[in-house]
């Protein structure tokens, strides 16, 4: 049994347009996968490229996610769920909060003979590279390119957990940002583990430390900027100090 799809406003014409607004549609299409799938959690999870020609004859880019019997279990659903189900709550849950995500365009889920399955299309952020491949060109950016990608990571991260969130799995590759002529933009991808910051700071850290841990590519002056662009601070005060302490001890715990 399919449930009612929730289709995007702006992705209903397209996908209409291609024959593409059903789950039985996206479900069936022929596509090649961009990578292999993921076979944990006792099913599969595949992520493919879809490119469709709008009515104004411009290309519109997502990717489409298909997924069965690949379950998350939470205590609020002991018996799993799909973990695109999750994903696609939680993208919602960032858009109500104004926290730049990506785009759902579609998103269906099914039961079919015994099989858990679900369809989760988002739009493709083509214009923007995960902060991991920034890093491979970190030597190759102008100073102010770096501060300007170092504030705008430091302020999603801080829209974030100013909603009271973690985004809980904060890779460099799950921080999406491009540059443009007046500043940066800045998106998170990959929500499936996020989830309210129940701990308060510690949660926090937590966050900033699984980023600080994995960023090697910034020398010591760069994290210090993203530190105090993070606070809202101009220099180091005694509340920016207390602050990199706690994410220093966090750090030297995990053996950096």
């Amino acid at each position: 049994m399919t449930r009612n799809p929730f289709i995007a406003v702006n992705a209903r014409d397209v996908l209409s347009r291609h024959g593409l607004d059903s789950f039985e549609a996206l479900w069936a299409l022929k596509v090649d996968a961009v990578d292999a799938p993921n076979t944990g959690r006792g099913g599969w999870s595949s992520v493919y490229r879809l490119d469709l020609e709008d009515a104004n004859g411009q290309q519109q880019s997502f990717f489409l996610k298909r997924q069965d019997n690949h379950r998350t279990r939470t205590l609020h659903r002991p018996l799993g769920e799909p973990t695109f189900a999750r994903e696609f709550r939680a993208i919602q849950g960032y858009a109500r909060q104004g926290i730049p995500a990506l785009e759902a365009a579609f998103f269906s889920q099914r039961n079919e003979k015994g099989h858990a399955q679900a369809v989760l299309l988002t739009r493709a952020l083509d214009d923007y590279a995960p902060l991991d491949e920034w890093f491979e060109r970190w030597n190759q950016l102008s100073s102010n390119e770096i501060r300007t990608l170092i504030q705008s990571a430091a302020a999603l991260v801080r829209a974030l957990h100013n909603a009271d969130r973690i985004h809980n799995c904060l890779y460099p590759k799950h921080v999406f940002l491009k540059l443009h002529s007046d500043g940066a933009g800045a998106r998170f991808i990959d929500l499936e583990k996020t989830r309210r910051a129940i701990f308060g700071q510690r949660d926090l850290i937590r966050d900033l430390e699984t980023l600080h841990r994995r960023s090697v590519e910034p020398t010591r002056s760069q994290r210090l900027r993203f530190v105090l662009a993070y606070l809202g601070k101009p220099h180091v005060d005694a509340e920016a100090r207390a602050f990199i302490g706690a994410l220093l001890r966090r750090t030297a715990g995990k053996g950096r």
